[in-house]
């Protein structure tokens, strides 16, 4: 793993009070990755999307909203429409959930393990000078509920952002 490419956002619940640090709600990591995909006529291309490298929200807390809010904010932050990310293995849920909430149905058939939308090739997407590859180092963050940067969204009490990078375990939260 190159963990200089990949970022885990982290939803935490600081209400939650295990030894007083709160609870992990689910995680998401994401990364670019060097892929060759096939397109609708079935070409072969080399592309470097964003990938969805694991989703996780904690089984007692789904059908809640959070994965939604999780997904959302890594949008906005990546700078990123849906059907421009490749999932790596998707979980039937997972299709479910973007079917869902981004109307993601129709596939692109390929020959490896990733899943690309129709769409996928219209606006191939290029990393923002801001954006996690062009950080090269690995980070991590957890979704602010409170708008951040001007973004709106939903204001929870007791939720909380952090840091916590992969090298201190990716789940780690802060004291």
């Amino acid at each position: 793993m190159q963990s200089n490419r990949h970022v885990m956002y982290i939803l935490k619940d600081t209400s939650a009070r295990p030894a007083g640090k709160g609870a992990i709600v689910g995680f998401l990591k994401v990364g670019y990755k060097k892929l060759f995909v096939l397109d609708d006529r079935e070409a072969h291309n080399e592309v470097e999307p964003l990938c969805i490298l694991d989703f996780y929200i904690h089984e007692s807390l789904q059908r809640h909203g959070h994965g939604r809010e999780l997904f959302q904010h890594m949008l906005q932050k990546e700078r990123v429409e849906p059907h421009q990310l490749a999932i790596d293995r998707p979980s039937q849920k997972l299709l479910k959930f973007l079917n869902k909430h981004y109307n993601l149905e129709t596939t692109v058939p390929q020959v490896n393990n990733f899943v690309i939308f129709e769409g996928f090739f219209a606006h191939q997407h290029r990393p923002p000078a801001t954006s996690l590859r062009a950080t090269r180092r690995s980070r991590a963050a957890a979704v602010d509920p409170v708008p951040a940067e001007g973004h709106g969204g939903p204001r929870w009490p007791g939720w909380d952002h952090s840091t916590a990078p992969e090298s201190q375990g990716g789940l780690t939260a802060p004291t």
